[in-house]
């Protein structure tokens, strides 16, 4: 990447490639997550070097989002200014990604050298922390006016994460996750009382299951003092997913998703079980049994927030009883 950057990027603007950037740009990401869990499980520095050559690397690039998402500066489509941080799904994702790099070895890395650790403090206040707190016209945010839609979520679990992990300021953490929970009622306020996804089944995983990641987040952060579990459109939205599910991969689709879609077993389980809905855990352990992939590795995905519990609750889940509720066939329809 680092000889043709430019241009790669350029590729948007002049003539509406976005893929061969994103490519380089994502699997930068993968590495890094699946070194970092590898770090984790073995513990002997092993994988350290080539952490902090990941980590390096992602702090030097001009711009943490996506070519398609740059025209929200002021500059326009074409190359990133990087005097002006703007924050979309995949900046405020790789904000993420550093956040917990830092938190679960960010003392190892000082051994490596205590610059690495200062550059992610650095990078994580200018691209990621000062812009959402003082900024306001993020439209993922909802200040603005407008329907917000799943930007919304999607991106406060990555700041959220970002605030919790990294930022050192009491009042300025305080003032964030205020903010971050403000953001999330204008996203609530979208939903009809039946918790239905208005993006259809294929986006719930990063609607209604990253609402879930936020509200895990605050519910560990505060040590269960903000629990929402109980209030009926919170329930809603999460058993909106297997209300839709037909057989299989095969979900009751529309707007612009595919019919098949894939939604975080993990996580649609433990949301089963945070509203108390045995059917809706049984559906996220019948998910967890058709997972094709062997570990969390081959999932092209670096959301660690979400590695984290799947690795943890991964026996957990593999003996847990597994249901799928499928739509019911007529009886003139199964006979033949």
């Amino acid at each position: 990447m680092a000889g043709s950057a430019a241009t790669l990027f350029l590729e948007y603007a002049r003539e509406g490639n976005r893929s061969r950037y994103e490519q380089v740009h994502f699997e930068r990401r993968y590495a890094l997550t699946n070194l970092l869990v590898a770090e984790c499980v073995e513990g002997k520095g092993r994988f350290l070097d080539d952490i902090a050559n990941g980590v390096w690397a992602i702090c030097e690039e001009s711009f943490w989002g996506i070519p398609a998402h740059v025209g929200a500066q002021k500059a326009g489509s074409g190359l990133p200014d990087s005097t002006e941080p703007v924050v979309d799904l995949f900046a405020a994702e790789t904000g993420e990604s550093l956040a917990w790099t830092y938190y679960l070895v960010g003392e190892q890395l000082d051994r490596v050298s205590p610059m690495i650790c200062r550059r992610i403090r650095l990078e994580m206040d200018r691209r990621i922390l000062t812009p959402c707190l003082e900024r306001e016209d993020f439209g993922w945010m909802g200040f603005a006016g407008g329907r917000v839609n799943n930007w919304n979520p999607w991106c406060n679990a990555s700041w959220l994460t970002c605030t919790l992990l990294v930022e050192p300021d009491a009042s300025r953490r305080v003032a964030s996750v205020a903010k971050i929970v403000r953001s999330l009622d204008h996203f609530l306020d979208a939903y009809a009382d039946d918790g239905g996804c208005d993006e259809g089944p294929g986006y719930w995983s990063r609607a209604g299951a990253s609402l879930l990641d936020c509200l895990e987040l605050l519910h560990g952060a505060t040590n269960g003092a903000v629990n929402v579990y109980d209030r009926p459109l919170i329930q809603e939205i999460g058993r909106y997913i297997y209300r839709v599910h037909i057989a299989d991969d095969y979900f009751v689709n529309f707007a612009d998703a595919s019919a098949e879609a894939h939604p975080p077993a993990e996580l649609v389980s433990r949301y089963g079980k945070q509203i108390g809905d045995d059917r809706l855990a049984a559906f996220g352990a019948y998910l967890h049994g058709r997972d094709r992939e062997e570990g969390f590795a081959g999932s092209r995905a670096y959301t660690i927030g979400r590695h984290l519990p799947e690795i943890f609750h991964w026996a957990e889940l593999k003996a847990a009883p597994a249901k799928a509720r499928c739509l019911a066939m007529s009886g003139s329809m199964a006979s033949r």
